[in-house]
């Protein structure tokens, strides 16, 4: 396929891996922010071809695993409301809450359905006037403008029988709260590029400078994952602390004016807890005052909710980049993709999950 075959060539590959070899002369960490660069190095083996100085750690970049827990438990009590349809994006039907998950909500009558898009649940709303139709808004900036879409569709459509479950997250605070923390051991980062396909990377430098850190936007391919890992150890090798753009052909610097200027009209700056890390200040993203009527927080009777995470579950340490997900004694036997103790381990983006589908034989028999 055109634009995707090409990023994926070998020769190509490897010949960035040689130019890696040739430049790196010390010991370097860098984590990749977005679960989907951790599944795509993975499934290519792109960890196994890199020089022995290069450690990869994996970052809070999968929305569904940092979703809070106390979010996924007022999730699984609205849609467990008789009056309401709960949709949602597949990864969260099996995200585990305190005590159950969506799924398990649907097997015992919720009626909880699983959208593509938003406005998918903006058209449930429309065809179900006399139901409560809920849809779980979760993600980075990245999905971020359609969920704000369909909050002014249905606003513009006159449906009170829509409301959003706000769990919106930003990656720059992250960022800083990894860099900022006495344990981090992270010397260069890989960003994501979608996010920065819509909100542009000017959010960075100011970052990058304040801790030292040099940073490269990266894609999801073979060839843009290995050309970030090149520009970012040339960087490191030469001690210029800056933010390069390795994914041009679809990242500018100031991103997508037109979603920025949808996702401000909706949305607000708030503080937000992320699942296993704990509270970000200026994390997240709420609805605005003017939509208020459509948050399903206040629609529904949960704020009094208190959560309990599973005590053998160590993926806030997973996704500060502080430990691998083999090193959790759970992992493969207490945790599987089936039997999940974490989020990360269930979503399609989860550190544990991708260790689970692509390496998991290779660390059985480190065993």
């Amino acid at each position: 396929m055109k634009y995707t075959t090409e990023f994926r060539d070998p020769t190509l590959v490897q010949s960035i891996m040689a130019e890696i070899r040739s430049t790196v002369s010390r010991p370097w960490v860098i984590m990749e922010i977005c679960g989907g660069q951790t599944h795509a190095m993975l499934k290519h083996g792109l960890d196994q071809l890199l020089p022995p100085e290069i450690e990869l750690v994996h970052g809070p970049g999968c929305p569904v695993c940092v979703t809070s827990l106390e979010l996924i438990d007022k999730a699984l009590a609205i849609a467990s409301q008789p009056e309401v349809i709960f949709t949602s994006y597949g990864d969260m039907l099996r995200v585990p809450g305190s005590g159950r998950d969506l799924f398990s909500i649907r097997a015992s009558g919720g009626d909880v359905r699983v959208v593509y898009t938003p406005l998918d649940a903006v058209k449930l709303a429309q065809a179900n006037p006399d139901r409560q139709v809920v849809f779980f808004a979760i993600g980075f900036e990245t999905t971020a403008p359609a969920n704000a879409m369909s909050v002014l569709q249905a606003k513009s459509l006159g449906l009170n029988n829509f409301s959003v479950l706000v769990a919106h997250v930003c990656v720059p605070p992250a960022i800083q709260a990894i860099l900022a923390s006495p344990d981090n051991r992270v010397l260069g980062f890989l960003l994501a590029g979608h996010v920065c396909a819509v909100m542009g990377f000017w959010e960075y430098p100011p970052i990058s400078r304040q801790y030292g850190v040099p940073m490269a936007v990266t894609g999801f391919e073979p060839v843009d994952i290995g050309l970030g890992i090149l520009e970012t150890v040339k960087l490191l090798e030469t001690g210029r602390v800056e933010v390069v753009n390795a994914y041009e052909r679809v990242v500018k610097y100031e991103g997508n004016p037109q979603a920025q200027e949808v996702i401000q009209r909706v949305f607000e700056v708030c503080d937000r807890k992320w699942r296993g890390i704990g509270a970000i200040p200026a994390s997240g993203w709420k609805l605005r005052s003017a939509f208020s009527d459509m948050d399903a927080e206040l629609r529904f009777p949960v704020s009094a909710i208190q959560p309990e995470e599973s005590s053998n579950c160590i993926s806030g340490k997973i996704l500060q980049g502080l430990m691998k997900p083999h090193q959790c004694t759970a992992f493969g036997t207490l945790c599987t993709p089936e039997h999940p103790l974490g989020a990360t381990m269930v979503s399609s983006e989860g550190a544990c999950a991708a260790y689970f589908n692509y390496r998991r034989a290779a660390f059985s028999d480190q065993a």
